[in-house]
């Protein structure tokens, strides 16, 4: 017999464990490591984590995958979330502002790059999952993937500890807008006027009503109209000051509705 048949021969594998072996590879991390270094700055635990990865992932690292979501749906719920916690506290802060100057105050702070400021303050842009394109693309700082992101990551943390851990988010990471808008002052009545037509979708506009007095010294009768409201009487010594008289009456009323 020669020397290699005396040799123990080792059973082959079948040809499908052949490829499930050269397929498998050491486990990617990376998104695990991101998630925890977002955690630590957030100060927040998640409980699920594939919760987090989600509202994590933007659609391009998808490209075709089914058995995977991007943050899209999660960015839907976050959005609500958001404004409900934002108008809480423009409720809290101003008991004695009517509805235009609260909207107006909610405007600057529920929008697109204040989303993005506060991303950008929980360094967001780090731990999100993008495809290589967008990576290069520089989407880990475009307003637009980390306002989306933003908004996602509040909807997660809603869903996994409930309105305390999104609020404590929200508070943390919006404070710096907030602080500013409490220190701003309101705008004047017909930008407030303006802001609070656009809000509801309604037609506005100013109607010189009466001129009287002399050329030295006028006086102005002007009526704010809002589609489907009554409209109110200012007046004044030049007509951009009736204008803000009638504005600021059409306000008032309006805080009764």
């Amino acid at each position: 017999m020669d020397a290699a048949d005396r040799l123990p021969r080792r059973a082959l594998p079948e040809a499908g464990e052949l490829t499930l072996a050269r397929a498998k590879k050491p486990a990617d991390n990376t998104n695990d490591d991101r998630l925890a270094a977002l955690q630590a700055r957030a100060g927040y635990v998640f409980q699920d984590r594939a919760l987090a990865h989600e509202a994590l992932r933007h659609s391009s690292v998808l490209e075709g995958k089914k058995d995977r979501r991007s943050n899209e749906r999660l960015e839907f719920f976050g959005d609500r979330v958001l404004n409900l916690v934002m108008a809480e506290r423009l409720w809290e802060a101003f008991p004695e502002a009517d509805e235009a100057e609260l909207a107006q105050r909610f405007n600057a702070l529920v929008n697109r790059t204040a989303c993005a400021r506060a991303a950008r303050a929980a360094d967001l842009g780090a731990a999100l999952a993008l495809s290589p394109s967008e990576e290069r693309g520089g989407g880990r700082n475009k307003e637009t993937i980390l306002a989306d992101a933003c908004e996602a990551l509040i909807a997660a943390l809603y869903l996994d500890g409930g309105m305390q851990a999104a609020r404590a988010f929200i508070e943390t990471f919006f404070a710096e807008d907030f602080d500013a808008v409490v220190e701003a002052s309101p705008r004047d009545p017909k930008s407030a006027l303006q802001e609070l037509a656009a809000a509801k979708k309604r037609d506005l506009k100013y109607v010189l009503v009466e001129r009287t007095g002399p050329e030295h010294a006028p006086r102005f009768v002007v009526e704010a109209h809002m589609h489907g409201y009554k409209p109110a009487k200012g007046e004044g010594g030049a007509k951009r000051e009736a204008e803000r008289a009638a504005a600021t009456a059409l306000l008032k009323r309006l805080r009764h509705v």
